[in-house]
């Protein structure tokens, strides 16, 4: 008896196993997962919903650092640097500017994060300034709101 094209046809799409290159090229990328472009797009999501989480917390991180810096700067500018400034002969019963004050600070001409001169009041100090009050007028940028920074607050 002879065999006949289809008896000996077992390799069918459907009935029998894949054999020959092309046949194990396609099981091996049914078995080996994702592909170069599937896995960049989930980072480009993930990218996408990390910035949105993250970035307005980040950016909020950076507005207090400004704070923290003039806080430390007005306070560093009453107590430190302006009883060096005064203790030197001739400046007794003056009122320093901050780029008097930034000799002793390592700073020619300090300005508070935001890019506004600090200002220096030695006349009809607020209560608990010594010797002398220095302010920053904060992120607003004028004096007498809510948030300016002064040396004078514990």
């Amino acid at each position: 008896m002879t065999p006949t094209a289809s008896s000996t046809s077992s390799t069918g799409p459907a009935t029998g196993p894949v054999t020959g290159r092309r046949g194990l090229r396609r099981r091996l990328r049914r078995i080996a997962g994702m592909t170069l472009l599937e896995i960049m797009i989930v980072l480009a999501i993930l990218a996408l919903v990390m910035g949105l989480l993250v970035g307005p917390q980040v950016l909020k991180m950076f507005g207090e650092s400004k704070t923290d810096i003039a806080r430390a700067t007005v306070k560093k500018m009453a107590f430190e640097a302006y009883s060096q400034w005064v203790s030197r002969p001739g400046n007794a019963g003056k009122c320093p500017t901050p780029a008097n004050l930034g000799e002793y600070m390592a700073t020619a001409n300090p300005k508070d994060p935001w890019g506004e001169e600090y200002v220096i009041k030695c006349s009809d100090l607020p209560a608990g300034a010594v010797g002398i009050a220095v302010l920053s007028k904060g992120e607003d940028k004028r004096e007498g709101t809510g948030d300016d920074i002064k040396s004078w607050d514990q």
